[in-house]
């Protein structure tokens, strides 16, 4: 099954479809609905059971990494070159989803009046200061970050853990191993976990075209269109930058990828191919101490797709309205994203969140959302496979800045979760 698991997802995405427009075509709004919420039970077990292994599987790979970096110093030059690749990328990725938006232009034309300045779109904007970000940023307490599934702060707390592992020598040696084995335990369960993946991504699809129909696409088929087109020429841009570092090998770094970033489509969920996603670059050969160190922080700091769509969906909004807004107002804008899109981590309908707060700053009704919100599942699918696509990149190319790139690792892709001897200390 594990061998024709790409297309068993893609048989179940097409029956998903099909049995969800049955569903939409045969009964009234709340009929369907009714029906699409037994859907859900299922998609949302699978998130659930994706969640469950997602703390400890940062935690463990994330020590173990650091730990086998050996110094402080490895660490440190490691995160100043993940965090040039994700500031490059983020800026790249807002930039030009400013400048598809203008040469598609998808809201020109639509005229829609201003809504009422009551009109509420339910997003926590408040969310997104510079304050809530530093306190979001430390952990209270790692048994709560676990919890709630806290990435980042999973990843603070793992470094300061993983530095203190490395400095105890031979007694760290011990630790190491011991949560290396938790590694491997986790990476078993994630095998058993993602043998329900088609049936959860048939019931996701199925839920979502039931509730919303197909209909709901034609509406925004320009919007949408731009978008995935704008997507493809971001993908475009990923790979040829990552061609640039690591050459003919992108390609078959996208083919060991394939499975998770079809999963995080399907799902519309960037953390559920975090797993999978995670033993396809250790197969490619990207050594576990820089894949489990540079792909969590890639969850946090390098949503290459959300930026994009920040950018493009502000502009849509403003196009919607006739809202002229002049160059220098976009640079602004982008500017702006590019600091407040810094703090997406652990918000709830991310992209939306930085969004609204963006547009409140430049006199565009934030109420202007409630066009998009009914279509930002669909949306989300393209966004969350692009996150996979872009936080591979950059973790196989921080691996070739180091000079650490290997070969490819034959055998399954469960097994790729290599171990790697421990540098000697003095």
């Amino acid at each position: 099954m594990k061998k024709y698991m790409i297309q068993i997802i893609l048989a179940a995405m097409a029956l998903g479809i099909l049995v969800g427009y049955v569903i939409y075509s045969g009964f009234d709004a709340r009929g369907a609905k009714d029906v699409a919420s037994y859907f859900d039970l299922v998609s949302t077990m699978f998130l659930r059971l994706i969640k469950m292994i997602i703390a400890p599987l940062v935690f463990s790979t994330l020590v173990v990494g650091i730990a086998h970096m050996g110094d402080s110093s490895s660490i440190g030059r490691i995160f100043v070159k993940t965090m040039a690749w994700f500031l490059t990328a983020s800026f790249a990725s807002l930039l030009l989803g400013l400048l598809m938006v203008n040469v598609l232009q998808p809201g020109v034309n639509l005229n829609m009046p201003l809504p009422d300045t009551g009109a509420a779109t339910g997003l926590k904007t408040s969310s997104m200061s510079l304050q809530n970000f530093v306190e979001h940023l430390i952990p209270k307490s790692i048994v709560e970050a676990m919890a709630s599934n806290e990435i980042l702060q999973i990843v603070v707390f793992s470094v300061f853990f993983g530095i203190a592992v490395a400095s105890m020598r031979e007694r760290g040696k011990i630790i190491a191993a011991g949560i290396d084995e938790a590694a491997h335990a986790m990476l078993t369960v994630t095998g058993y976990v993602m043998m329900f993946a088609p049936v959860a991504v048939f019931c996701a699809v199925a839920s979502t075209v039931a509730k919303q129909g197909l209909g709901v696409l034609l509406v925004f088929a320009k919007f949408m269109g731009g978008f995935y087109v704008s997507l493809a020429v971001l993908w475009a841009v990923l790979i040829f930058a990552g061609f640039l570092f690591l050459g003919g090998r992108v390609f078959r770094l996208l083919n060991l990828v394939r499975e998770p970033t079809l999963l995080a489509f399907s799902t519309a969920s960037s953390e559920a191919a975090y797993p999978k996603t995670l033993e396809g670059l250790e197969k490619f050969g990207v050594p576990n101490r820089i894949a489990s160190f540079v792909l969590p922080m890639g969850y946090s700091f390098n949503l290459d797709g959300s930026m994009m769509y920040c950018t493009f969906a502000a502009l849509f909004i403003a196009q919607a309205y006739n809202i002229p807004l002049s160059i220098g107002t976009q640079i602004t804008m982008l500017l702006i994203l590019m600091l407040t899109s810094k703090g997406m981590a652990g918000v709830p309908r991310a992209s939306l969140v930085v969004i609204a707060a963006t547009l409140n700053q430049f006199s565009i009704p934030e109420a202007g959302l409630l066009l998009i919100m009914g279509i930002d599942q669909f949306l989300d699918m393209g966004r969350s496979a692009t996150n996979v696509i872009g936080n591979s990149l950059a973790t196989a190319v921080v691996a070739k800045w180091e000079g650490v790139l290997g070969s490819e690792k034959p055998g399954e892709q469960d097994d790729a979760f290599i171990d790697e001897p421990m540098p000697a200390t003095t």
